[in-house]
């Protein structure tokens, strides 16, 4: 049965049909600007909000900081009323807001929530009857109402509540999971089905109109919990699965077979297989923060997750693994590790992107530091890499050539751009994680 909506929800579902709506995005990163660029596409006016001055000032000037995004994307956006913003007095104005901002880890693998619990109290002083306000930040089931519903009623001055069930008054709280998969060109973005869950039936029926107007298809839940809980089990199905391959990449080294080729000949079964990859590493925001996050949550339950936490164990373990076959292929060859000159080829975390997240490549270039190797990196997606949430690396890239000169060559991110061929043939040595190489048959060429 449908919800009665109230008035002012009647009013703002008019709006989102219409358009006539003003969205809030906060937070102009990777998930949020996409998604500002996506609702501008269908002649919502959104405002970006973000806390990071350079960030407005570039959007505001019509540049963009994400290579996958042209400053054209942003000038169509701007023409359509799209800006930038800090003032978080301006939520004030807006008819809904979306929060994507970062939930990373803390020093000891913990949930780090102060990005969410900081910009809910920046907002909630702002917050109007009727306002539609939806977390798409990736955590932990209860974080919408736990965290979020309690920071919204005790922070507006207001005395505004959160709707609650068929509750028609206050505020729509709602989660809804963001779904990015940078690099992938194979999906249209409006393709990928949307989550919703609200803490009101109100709140659903608004974010399914809002959302409906630029996502083919929304899957509206009970509740925010199992929007959450969603979330992980997609990633944490990856996670898994990489483990699982990553495990038999090591076993197989040992036996002489290529993980390569037993998984293609695996993935000719037209059912019951999908076809995951072996790498050095797991990167991104999600694939390898997810399953601490449950792990953290589950605690909470006296349940532990022992085989979610295993599958962690082994994709952290997999840089370190890199670095044990650099150290055998250098003693192969009679070489030091120490002052060995190394050059890493890719520092984001997956091909042909400009993500630094959680990528493998900066735990490899730290690793190889402590054992006294003298590192370099190319990355054509960073001209430096300074500081990040584990390391403070202050490396500048350095050009592709005179690649005899290092011990050995790292690919560690299989960039489209590289001429593999032309790197085995210049390198003494090339240690391929990706199996960048396939195909080309070199003595030079150890794949691990």
């Amino acid at each position: 049965m449908k919800a009665v909506i109230s008035d002012s929800g009647s009013v703002l579902k008019h709006k989102l049909e219409t358009r006539e709506a003003r969205l809030g995005i906060v937070g102009m990163g990777y998930v949020g600007l996409p998604l500002a660029l996506l609702f501008s596409g269908e002649h919502f006016r959104v405002t970006g909000f973000d806390i990071a001055a350079d960030k407005v000032a570039t959007l505001n000037a019509g540049r963009s900081y994400i290579v996958r995004i042209s400053p054209e994307a942003i000038a169509e956006a701007q023409a359509a009323g799209f800006r930038a913003t800090a003032d978080y007095a301006e939520i004030a104005a807006m008819d809904a807001v979306i929060i994507c901002v970062p939930t990373p880890l803390d020093e000891h693998h913990e949930p780090d929530l102060s990005y969410v619990i900081g910009t809910v109290k920046a907002i909630a002083p702002h917050i109007h009857e009727g306002q539609l306000i939806v977390l798409e930040s990736t955590t932990y089931p209860g974080t919408t109402e736990e965290v979020m519903v309690p920071l919204l009623e005790s922070g507006n001055p207001h005395g505004l509540k959160v709707a609650r069930g068929d509750g028609t008054r206050g505020v729509h709280a709602v989660f809804s999971p963001e779904r990015e998969d940078p690099g992938n060109d194979s999906t249209d973005r409006r393709d990928i089905p949307k989550v919703v869950g609200s803490c009101s039936a109100v709140g659903a029926e608004l974010a399914a109109a809002m959302y409906g107007a630029v996502f083919r298809r929304v899957v509206p839940v009970s509740g925010p919990s199992v929007a959450e809980m969603s979330k992980l089990l997609e990633n944490i199905y990856r996670c898994v699965n990489i483990a699982l391959v990553n495990e038999l990449k090591q076993l197989c080294l040992r036996m002489g077979i290529d993980i390569h080729e037993v998984i293609d000949a695996a993935k000719t079964k037209p059912f019951g297989f999908q076809a995951f990859y072996p790498g050095p590493g797991l990167g991104g925001h999600c694939i390898p923060i997810d399953p601490f996050y449950l792990s953290w949550k589950a605690r909470e339950f006296d349940f532990r997750t022992r085989f979610i936490e295993l599958a962690g164990e082994v994709n952290t373990a997999m840089p370190y693994f890199v670095l044990e076959q650099v150290a055998a292929a250098l003693n192969e060859r009679g070489k030091a590790f120490k002052d060995s000159k190394m050059l890493i080829l890719g520092v984001a975390y997956k091909r042909d992107i400009d993500d630094l997240r959680e990528s493998p490549s900066l735990t490899i270039i730290e690793l190889l530091r402590k054992r006294g190797a003298v590192v370099s990196y190319n990355d054509p997606y960073f001209p430096t890499v300074g500081r990040g949430r584990k390391y403070e690396l202050n490396m500048t890239c350095v050009p592709l050539e005179h690649l005899e000169q290092y011990d050995a060559v790292v690919i560690v991110t299989d960039h489209s751009c590289y001429e593999y061929a032309r790197i085995v043939n210049e390198a003494q040595l090339v240690i391929d994680t990706r199996n960048a190489t396939r195909g080309i048959d070199s003595p030079k060429i150890v794949r691990c």
